[in-house]
């Protein structure tokens, strides 16, 4: 059993990685060998006290023996990982050497990094990650679970400790990868120097990839913009391609690069169906639209959705065109929802929509014509009957012709643009390719300028969770 080293909140919004101080691990304890991939492991997106984009790192460490494959390149060496392994004692010196990369790169002025690490002989219960990554983990319930299997090390309050801990039990059901590029420190801060036409080119030479480039806000999603190290991060379902992909980009070479096992774009975050929709979780419900979509001061659109309850689903203004599938609904029509639960107001704002089936929509094209002189008649009231302004003759309102109105949806799902997705969640490209799509097919892309459809464009944006609207945006990797 390798020792597992989890560490978590060393970043801040205004600098640092967690997953670069992992490539400072790795020179740290050069007497010691990587079991399989680094891992990066984002945990509830919905936690209020995150610094950027919630995520933890695991490292498992042993003596190596066997093939060998590599993870990364540090120093202009080859960083290397093995699948077998002998197990080693965790120490004291070893907690010490760790300790002193979090004191030397971990972010201390920022009020909201809290640092932890916790060197484990073994990974506590994979029900402390499931909590993690659904819910919100008290720091004594973390500190329970690892209780007895090694060394912990805490800064400020310490509250890295939960996503570390947390980090060391994902048991992967499902998994992706991500290559991470760092920058030499002298670049970091000045603009990353990345060619857009490379980043398009992603997808049709390594279709195994996912989340590169926003077609709607056309720019590209592999580069953060905020002034940390991190160069790019390409994700997809194939580690074995990545470091090509990386090396086909061009433009600034990175200093340092490692390829990490993550749960991103699983949607391991998603509580389906649940008993209630908790404020801070994030869940999956069916239901039945039961009101008109209406457009709320700031260009926000709200539906009323009945499932065990009624709830607003939204869509917010800067999800732009993704308000033209919320506009489109109808009372009646099925749908399945995914996204966050906001506190205040109580409402879900959406991650993904999935309609499930369309409700006939009737409209009165016009009213009837008189029986006695053909005149167009008028109406006298919502309920009254109509009336012959020419000769007075009555026609009651079931004379009226209605015919069935033509939907701008389609039955399938719809996503935000690639921009606007959270970490965890699941794209339709990997849902699609894992055959894991359920009835029906995937929506098509409404046209930006209407809600009638258009080949090709990408999905549409959506809004996160958070109180600022693009603190969840994709942009921190």
């Amino acid at each position: 059993m390798p020792l597992h080293l989890g560490v978590d909140d060393t970043d801040s919004v205004r600098g640092m990685c967690t997953t670069y101080l992992a490539t400072e691990l790795v020179r740290a304890l050069p007497e010691l060998d990587l079991v399989g991939f680094p891992r990066l492991v984002r945990l509830n997106p919905n936690i209020p006290w995150k610094t950027r984009g919630n995520g933890a790192v695991c490292l498992r460490f042993a003596r190596g023996h066997g093939p060998r494959f590599q993870v990364g390149d540090i120093d202009g060496q080859p960083a290397w990982a093995y699948r077998r392994s002998k197990p080693v004692e965790a120490s004291g010196a070893m907690a010490e050497a760790v300790s002193a990369v979090v004191e030397r790169w971990s972010r201390f002025d920022d009020p909201m990094t809290n640092p932890a690490i916790v060197l484990l002989s073994a990974s506590p219960s994979p029900g402390l990650y499931w909590r993690a990554v659904r819910e919100i983990v008290a720091k004594g319930e973390a500190l329970a679970a690892i209780e007895g299997l090694g060394f912990t090390r805490e800064w400020k309050n310490g509250r890295g400790v939960i996503g570390a801990a947390a980090a060391t039990a994902w048991r992967p059901r499902d998994r992706t990868y991500e290559v991470i590029a760092y920058r030499h420190p002298s670049r970091w801060g000045t603009p990353r120097e990345i060619p857009a036409t490379a980043v398009r080119g992603l997808d049709p030479r390594f279709p195994s990839t996912f989340n590169n480039y926003d077609e709607e806000a056309d720019r590209s999603v592999i580069t953060p913009r905020t002034p940390c190290p991190v160069l790019c991060g390409i994700r997809g379902d194939d580690p074995s391609v990545l470091p090509d992909a990386l090396r086909s980009l061009g433009g600034e070479l990175p200093e340092r690069w490692l390829l990490f096992e993550t749960n991103q774009g699983t949607d391991d975050h998603v509580v389906r169906n649940p008993r209630a929709a908790r404020p801070w979780t994030s869940v999956e419900i069916a239901g039945t639209v039961v009101g008109e979509p209406r457009t709320i001061p700031g260009g926000h659109v709200v539906v009323p959705l009945r499932w065990r309850q009624t709830l607003d689903v939204v869509a917010y203004e800067p999800s732009k065109g993704f308000r033209n599938i919320v506009r489109a609904l109808a009372p009646g029509d099925a749908v399945r929802a995914i996204g966050a639960v906001r506190e205040v107001p109580r409402s879900l704002n959406l991650e993904k929509l999935e309609v499930l089936g369309l409700a006939p929509v009737l409209e009165k094209p016009e009213n009837p014509s008189c029986m006695r002189c053909g005149k167009r008649m008028k109406s006298t009231g919502a309920a009254a009957p109509f009336r012959c302004l020419r000769c007075g003759t009555r026609r009651p309102r079931s004379d009226a012709a209605f015919v069935r109105r033509p939907r701008a949806l389609a039955v399938g799902w719809y996503e935000p643009p690639v921009g606007s997705r959270r970490h965890l969640s699941m794209p339709l490209k990997r849902l699609l390719r894992r055959g894991r799509e359920r009835k029906g097919v995937v929506g098509r892309t409404p046209n930006r300028a209407s809600p009638s459809f258009s080949r090709g464009a990408d999905s549409f944006c959506l809004l996160p969770l958070s109180a600022n609207p693009r603190a969840d945006i994709k942009e921190d990797l």
